[in-house]
């Protein structure tokens, strides 16, 4: 999913079902010849680790190259703080400060309709949870 936005307001929404791998260049290069963009936000975790590595790679390639500010934000502000598919049987769970892998069902994401009032994180790298797994 991936949201344009004009003066902190949502624009348009693009959703695909194809792994991020597959579908980000394309919706970049369709993109970059559309808009000149001002700064650009990725969610940094917890989520799909090849997903956030993806995302983090290419978009902080973009920010250099067009020198332009990467911000990132939480997972969990996109989706009400519900549970994050993290495999098959898991989720991530945010409990307090707290980030745990239950066996539950995982929320929806969305688009919000404006970026103001976001958390953005103070750090842009990725937030990966990997514990181990037993």
């Amino acid at each position: 999913m991936l949201g344009i936005y004009e003066n902190d307001v949502l624009l348009n929404t693009i959703e695909s079902d194809l792994k991020v791998s597959e579908v980000l260049p394309k919706i970049l290069q369709d993109l970059l010849s559309q808009y000149e963009f001002e700064k650009l936000i990725y969610v940094h975790g917890p989520g799909s680790y090849m997903g956030i590595k993806i995302s983090y790679v290419s978009f902080k390639t973009l920010a250099i190259v067009k020198n332009i500010p990467l911000k990132a934000i939480s997972a969990f502000e996109l989706n009400n703080n519900a549970p994050i598919a993290a495999n098959k049987h898991l989720c991530f769970v945010k409990k307090d400060d707290e980030i745990i892998l239950e066996k539950t069902q995982a929320g929806s994401f969305f688009m919000p309709q404006s970026l103001k009032g976001l958390n953005f994180s103070k750090e842009n790298t990725p937030f990966y949870v990997l514990d181990a797994i037993n």
